[in-house]
């Protein structure tokens, strides 16, 4: 354009003896290129946080999406942080970058060093007017891949485990029982009955919450109990005026239920179970 107007400006036409000349404003203004044109787009702004796939297990993947962004970028590259336990500050500053950073949405490895950490992904926008980043809120910490997948405390540990380190899909189950007196009779107005309660592979389990009915309802009734530091509960049942059920009872039928204290009666790691004790009227 500029040698355009350079060679219009220089430019002599004689006509009837008047010289004519061209100026470079003149010819500048004439040609100007409209101003829709001459705007320039602005960098990248990002509107909804990138985020990340999951379970944050040892042996599992994270796979990061770049959330939503403004004025179309054409690339994104993408950093994964690992931050403190907590989550670490939300820009992720105080997260340590893993790894380079990658123009492709990759996924990352969780692996055994990785354990207790929690992950955070930096995703940088580009156009051609410029860049911008965005960093994805924090995972849960990373959980050994056992314990993930099974419920169950990993590594194994000795001893009576406390109920609140299992999840599903682990179970709790009732396991031995007893019952004191050994026999039921006619006289009997109180009966104690003792239940173990365990869960991934027989390990006991302290502070899970066991309740006894008989059934049919109304023979013996008693408050729900908590296991102990050996991983039994013991109920206490006084009898109600629906024993006997029959003239010729030969047993008491006890429904069994144990729950983790805070989760619903019938879901989360609970478990049911029918017993039965003899009786001699």
């Amino acid at each position: 354009m500029s040698s355009l107007l350079a060679a219009i400006a220089t430019r002599v036409t004689r006509r009837a003896g008047v010289v004519v000349v061209l100026s470079v404003a003149a010819v500048g203004a004439a040609l100007a290129v409209p101003s829709v044109y001459a705007r320039t787009q602005a960098a990248p702004i990002n509107t909804a946080a990138p985020t990340i796939s999951y379970p944050p297990g040892v042996g599992n993947y994270l796979t990061p999406t770049p959330g939503s962004w403004s004025n179309s970028p054409t690339s994104f590259t993408y950093q994964w942080l690992r931050c403190p336990r907590d989550g670490g500050t939300p820009d992720g500053s105080d997260c340590a970058a893993f790894g380079t950073a990658d123009s492709t949405a990759f996924s990352q490895l969780l692996e055994p060093s990785g354990e207790g950490s929690t992950w955070r992904t930096r995703v940088t926008a580009t156009n051609a007017s410029g860049s911008a980043s965005a960093v994805s809120g924090a995972t849960p910490p990373v959980a050994n891949l056992a314990q993930n997948l099974t419920g169950c405390p990993s590594p194994r540990e000795a001893g009576t485990i406390p109920v609140d380190e299992f999840s599903p899909p682990a179970r709790l189950i009732v396991g031995r029982h007893s019952m004191t007196p050994a026999v039921i009779t006619r006289s009997t107005q109180r009966i104690t009955l003792r239940f173990e309660v365990v869960a991934c592979d027989d390990q006991n389990v302290i502070g899970a919450l066991v309740s006894a009915t008989p059934t049919p309802f109304n023979q013996f009734s008693g408050p729900e109990r908590a296991t102990d530091a050996t991983g039994w509960a013991t109920l206490t049942l006084t009898r109600q005026r629906g024993f006997p059920s029959a003239s010729q009872q030969r047993s008491l039928i006890v429904f069994v239920r144990v729950r983790k204290p805070g989760e619903d009666l019938l879901g989360g790691i609970s478990s049911r179970r029918l017993v039965s004790f003899p009786v001699r009227l």
